[in-house]
């Protein structure tokens, strides 16, 4: 890997990836059958018949791991097919990658626990409905992010919430957004500030005290927590939430705002936007992203405005 922090290491200045020729009647189905403790297995039926009532062709391909996955949406794009992403947002974000890099065309039905890049694009949270309601998906263009080259296609995030994230994939008797507030409310109790440097856009860095640093595509993470309330997938930027340091019972007094985004209100959490970041701390932290941890500090996270071919809703 590219030094964090040089030029050259920018995945923003690749050059641009010629589309593939896609036929939207043929979809190849990537599915994780682990996801959400099981729950794309379970509804995989029901999402292969409702997409066979409009596709002409539709094949399912079951992953071994996220690289097996990528290979998977490679060799859709290649075939030109739809890759459609069946699983939670870690495997979207894989079968993203490959799919932008090929030039292909991304579709996503929910299949994890948070299922929170589907969340902000408006598919309908049951599998069945979402694929049903794919036949009258469009086109748009949108960014997607990477860590330290890593493709993720919600929120990157680091610090409490690298905490979190270990404990909230360690528990499987909870699902959605109430995995994730159990992990936070475990891990207030032994969380000690941390001292984080950030660069955006190559200004001069800054110290910033306290929680949490991320990097925001979409508005979600955490199975409905809106930690990046104004992120947009298609506005070239990445949204980046640092919240400072504060005392662990104004924390959790102030923790419900995140559900509707109203944190961003309060002094502690502040809110910059830019197309790079580059982070490092005090002490080692894995960066999460899409509820899967994909690098180790020092880490750049970069935005490809416009690389990732996406169906979806209208209205999105």
């Amino acid at each position: 890997m590219t030094e964090p922090g040089t030029a050259s290491s920018s995945t923003a200045e690749r050059a641009e990836v010629p589309d593939a020729a896609v036929d939207r009647s043929r979809l190849t189905v990537v599915v994780n059958p682990k996801a959400g403790g099981g729950r794309a297995a379970k509804v995989l039926d029901g999402v292969r018949a409702a997409l066979a009532r409009w596709a002409e062709d539709v094949s399912v391909e079951t992953t071994k791991s996220l690289e097996h996955a990528e290979e998977l949406a490679r060799s859709a794009v290649a075939a030109g097919r739809v890759a459609v992403a069946l699983g939670g947002d870690g495997l979207v974000g894989r079968v993203a990658g490959a799919v932008a890099r090929s030039g292909g065309v991304l579709a996503v039905l929910p299949g994890g626990r948070g299922n929170d890049f589907a969340r902000g694009l408006g598919i309908p949270r049951d599998p069945a409905l979402a694929a049903t309601a794919l036949v009258a998906a469009v086109e748009r263009r949108v960014d997607l992010p990477e860590v330290n080259g890593v493709p993720f296609v919600g929120i990157a995030s680091l610090g409490f919430d690298s905490d979190v994230q270990v404990i909230a994939n360690r528990t499987t008797w909870l699902s959605g957004q109430s995995v994730y507030t159990y992990a936070a409310l475990r891990g207030v109790a032994a969380w000690k500030p941390a001292r984080f440097t950030v660069t955006i856009d190559g200004e001069p860095p800054l110290e910033h005290v306290g929680w949490t640093v991320g990097a925001a595509n979409g508005p979600y993470y955490g199975g409905g927590m809106k930690f990046a309330p104004d992120a947009d997938i298609a506005d070239g930027r990445l949204e980046i939430v640092l919240v400072a340091r504060t005392g662990r019972f104004t924390f959790l007094r102030l923790f419900p705002r995140i559900f509707s985004g109203r944190h961003v209100e309060v002094p502690y959490v502040q809110v910059r936007r830019g197309e790079r970041l580059v982070v490092d701390a005090d002490r080692p932290f894995q960066v999460y992203a899409d509820g899967d941890p994909i690098a180790d500090l020092p880490a750049e996270i970069v935005v490809r405005p416009g690389a990732l071919r996406l169906l979806t809703p209208p209205q999105a």
